[in-house]
């Protein structure tokens, strides 16, 4: 299942590399409203669905905030930890089940690898657990926030009405398909949004678009500030936790593998 469900995000969460590949000049131009990522199929998207998917993001805290948020840290269902900065695009992941460090750059596709207590040095090996890492993230990154994304290249976006979710909520349903992307471009997600707070409360995967029922389902909920963001960490079962919105952490925290204090940067 574990393999499954990172398999069935990697397509999609691939696109937050282009969407997050941001200078520090770049960061600091002021944004209009939420323009969509170049390559989002707006001609083949709906009206709806893209007033929708602007009404998640300012419920999130709005386009601003996303945009300026730096340093993001969560732990991903106890498995592993999470240390990102989007603005470098550096991100520092510990996975203590295998005992590896990964610092990645997600820009370049560069960084270093520590295996136990070793510091990997032969340059395939590099290679090899680099994109690792970088998929590690891109599969993380996107359960805790998907809902920035619901604009990003090569989605289309369609509001196909009004559902109820497990909990038996009504809400505004969009589903998102994908042209010409990633390695699964044949997936569909649908995204389920509660009218009353425009927050996403579900999400449903397809293995393939023209499937009748979904791979599975899970919850959004109990959504919490954090910095200026609103995030939920809560999928049902599984659980995203330790999230931080952090204003600043060290470079060495991206550079080296000396043990980093989260608690001490919130």
């Amino acid at each position: 299942m574990r393999y499954l469900i990172f398999a069935t995000f990697l397509m999609i969460l691939s696109l937050a590399c282009q969407s997050v590949n941001t200078s520090n000049e770049e960061a600091t131009v002021a944004i209009v409203g939420n323009p969509a990522a170049e390559g989002f199929n707006a001609a083949a998207s709906d009206e709806a669905a893209i007033e929708w998917a602007d009404k998640v993001m300012e419920a999130m805290g709005g386009r601003e905030s996303w945009d300026t948020t730096r340093f993001l840290h969560w732990n991903f269902f106890g498995r592993r930890t999470l240390l990102w900065d989007k603005n470098e695009g550096k991100v520092r992941i510990e996975s203590p089940g295998d005992s590896m460090t990964y610092l990645v750059d997600i820009f370049n596709n560069t960084g270093q690898v520590k295996k136990g207590e070793r510091v990997l040095s032969h340059p395939d090996s590099i290679t090899k657990y680099v994109e690792r890492g970088r998929r590690i993230w891109i599969n993380d990154s996107y359960w805790l926030v998907m809902p920035f994304k619901l604009k990003d290249s090569g989605v289309t976006l369609k509001h196909v009405g009004q559902d109820t979710t497990l909990t038996g909520n009504m809400a505004e349903v969009l589903s998102l398909t994908f042209e010409s992307v990633g390695v699964t471009p044949q997936n569909k997600y649908l995204v389920y949004i509660d009218p009353a707070t425009n927050l996403v409360n579900q999400w449903d995967f397809f293995t393939n678009a023209d499937d009748e029922a979904p791979r599975f389902a899970m919850p959004w909920k109990s959504y919490k500030k954090y910095g200026a963001l609103t995030l939920s960490g809560d999928r049902g079962n599984p659980q995203l936790s330790d999230i931080a919105v952090l204003k600043e952490v060290p470079a060495s925290a991206f550079t080296t593998f000396d043990t980093v204090d989260i608690t001490a940067l919130q």
